[in-house]
């Protein structure tokens, strides 16, 4: 196994620098830069070119790439154009809001997904399994901005039963249980969309493990046995029909951090998905090569998190 994580590692290390050239030399092809997005109308061009020369952002990309990629070599993310705060600060700030949010869905989605998709699997072809499958079908098929301005109408204007958008009432200045309380009401909306989206891709994965599993003979030798149907689908059928979503489960890893771009950005929540679009309107080029560069490791990192936690849970499965 430590071999197989060793060259997996080294592999990811070249994808990483790959990504990070690709993404950087994308984001510098944008007409204009982070100077001229600031710029007073009323300068001269010649003073344009000589701030752009200070900054180096006159330099050719190879150029400019390899100077990025020596201050992220020493831990050093650099400074954001817009504000001129360090990016490691900025990016800091929004981790935590992002974790909330999307532990919060990823952890509501997993028990969802688990709990519609042995179900149905269990009463195949039945009304609740076409039912939970055509919903699944509607989830995936529905955008998650038109659903979260839906439930922003309904549930917000209309119904007036939660907030609209942020990450809690500033003007209110709750304190303790008030504060919490107020934090999840502003929760609800935003989770509700995730999960929303994530179970309905799910369901199907864990519908499709499970009653592939049901037919198997181990399965027909614990009836056999005289098992409870109860324990027959928990320890036989949905245990090793989950291998599959092992996988899934591993590479939603990234979307902890790297957040939900769509989702922070209608419900404005101040996360790192958020922030990502704000610096890329800005040209706020060391942001966003930051968020990009944490969202890639994380989805790395997940991918080989997810080929380790598959060889854990099947015994056959053997790296060399």
């Amino acid at each position: 196994m430590l071999p197989y994580v060793v060259h997996r590692l080294a592999q990811g290390a070249v994808i990483l620098l790959l990504v990070s050239f690709v993404g950087f030399a994308i984001t510098l092809a944008a007409p204009g830069n982070a100077m001229q997005t600031f710029i007073d109308p009323g300068i001269s061009v010649e003073d344009l070119r000589a701030a752009e020369a200070r900054l180096g952002l006159d330099q050719p990309v190879p150029v400019q790439y390899l100077r990025w990629l020596g201050q992220v070599a020493t831990g050093n993310l650099g400074w954001s154009s817009r504000t001129g705060a360090p990016v490691a600060d900025l990016i800091g700030a929004r981790v935590r809001p992002t974790l909330t949010l999307m532990g919060t869905a990823f952890v509501l989605t997993l028990a969802l997904a688990l709990w519609l998709g042995t179900i149905t699997a269990a009463r195949p072809y039945t009304w609740l399994d076409y039912g939970v499958t055509g919903a699944a079908f509607a989830g995936i098929s529905v955008p998650s901005f038109f659903s979260g301005m839906v439930l922003i109408y309904v549930f917000a204007l209309q119904l007036g039963w939660f907030p609209t958008s942020g990450l809690e009432s500033y003007a209110a200045d709750y304190e303790g249980w008030a504060r919490w309380l107020d934090r999840a009401r502003h929760l609800v909306l935003p989770v509700s969309v995730l999960v929303l989206t994530g179970a309905a891709e799910l369901v199907r994965h864990v519908r499709g493990a499970v009653v592939e599993a049901l037919q198997e003979d181990y399965v027909r030798t614990a009836r056999g046995k005289g098992a409870p149907p109860g324990r027959v689908l928990r320890h036989h059928a949905l245990r090793n029909g989950l291998l599959p979503v092992v996988t899934l489960v591993g590479l939603a890893l990234p979307r902890l951090l790297a957040g939900s771009v769509v989702v922070e950005v209608i419900f404005a929540w101040p996360g790192m998905g958020r922030l990502l679009v704000e610096s890329v309107f800005a040209r706020d080029v060391p942001v966003a090569m930051a968020i990009n560069l944490v969202a890639a490791s994380l989805v790395l990192l997940g991918s080989l998190l997810a080929d380790v936690a598959y060889a854990v849970v099947d015994p056959r499965v053997r790296y060399g």
